[in-house]
């Protein structure tokens, strides 16, 4: 039977496969988030910037297990925050991305993704490979510009992962669905 498509492409983009589709992503502390933030405002095409530095943890779970989705991030969200190393810069297609590296972190995604594993879409079940997109859909040449530049000047630093994320993707702006920091008790 396989899995859910995820993304098909359309007239105006790539369009969700899932409907109603919940994307998980990851939120730093806030320092290291508005060092993201920054650099993603710097560095990505100012008329596609519809959202902030973010770390995605799945794109297109279906929306309608947002309860059981919320379930699972409260008891996941329980413990400590997670530690998560903000490492080098690399070519991602047409843009830049940072490197991330958190065990914890990719420890909590597989959970998720085991939960979950009949309702992944192929893209979400692939190997997870943790980044933050600080610029996409660029030419080439502009992107190799940007990597050597951010090579020369972007010092890998360790941080925290505060929170888990819910959003609902309905073809634009990604709407709040959910905010599950770590450490809560309720």
């Amino acid at each position: 039977m396989g899995r859910p498509g995820g993304l098909a492409r359309g007239a105006s983009g790539y369009l969700p496969t899932v409907p109603d589709p919940l994307i998980i992503s990851a939120v730093l502390v806030p320092d290291a988030q508005a060092d993201l933030d920054a650099q993603r405002r710097r560095w990505f095409p100012a008329d596609r910037l519809h959202v902030g530095a973010h770390i995605t943890l799945f794109h297109a779970l279906p929306g309608d297990l947002i309860d059981d989705v919320r379930t699972q991030l409260t008891r996941l969200t329980q413990g400590e925050r997670p530690a998560i190393h903000v490492g080098d810069p690399f070519k991602l297609g047409r843009g830049v991305g940072l490197r991330l590296q958190s065990s914890e972190l990719e420890g909590i995604r597989g959970a998720i993704a085991k939960r979950f594993d009949a309702d992944l879409t192929d893209q979400d079940a692939r190997r997870w490979r943790p980044h933050v997109t600080i610029q996409n859909k660029v030419t080439p040449d502009e992107a190799r510009r940007t990597l050597e530049t951010v090579r020369e000047t972007h010092v890998p630093y360790d941080t925290a992962v505060d929170a888990l994320a819910l959003w609902h993707y309905r073809g634009g702006p990604w709407e709040a669905a959910g905010d599950f920091r770590f450490g809560r008790s309720d």
